[in-house]
């Protein structure tokens, strides 16, 4: 009985679109490095300001910016590793389907793809944050004339 269940799994992951899985996690890929860059601006845009910051409440609310902004690059880093492996992992689905690591793959992508849900909500949350926060700190401490002139 076990064997025919194992057959069935195994037809149905022979079919299953490997391609299409491969295609989606190299955007994931894509996408990760562009949220890498865009951290990167994030960490220039504070840093760039940070130094004018005279108030204690902006110090401290830039502070908790910059250690979200470090939370997320190393979230950003994890997930740019785990995809990479699992684009390996696909890669080798395409040319042999029949793998024995078939159901752990597609296992392992929709855990991933989870994770690439809470990263990219994370990821909107925080950035909205630091333009919302720095939005508040250029005000108070008109850094705008700073700036400016």
């Amino acid at each position: 009985m076990s064997d025919t269940k194992y057959s069935q799994d195994t037809e149905f992951l022979k079919d299953g679109p490997w391609d299409e899985l491969y295609v989606l996690t190299k955007h994931w890929k894509s996408d990760l490095e562009f949220y890498q860059d865009d951290l990167r601006f994030l960490h220039h845009l504070i840093d760039k300001y940070f130094m004018w910051i005279t108030k204690q409440e902006n110090l401290d609310m830039v502070r908790e910016l910059k250690k979200g902004l470090q939370d997320m690059n190393t979230k950003v880093k994890d997930l740019l590793d785990k995809v990479g492996k699992h684009c390996i992992q696909l890669g080798y689905l395409v040319e042999d389907p029949n793998s024995k690591d078939a159901g752990i793959t597609k296992m392992e992508h929709e855990h991933l793809e989870e994770e690439m849900a809470q990263f990219v909500k994370s990821f909107r949350e925080n950035r909205k944050e630091v333009f919302t926060i720095t939005e508040y700190v250029i005000d108070s401490e008109e850094l705008v004339n700073i700036m400016d002139g």
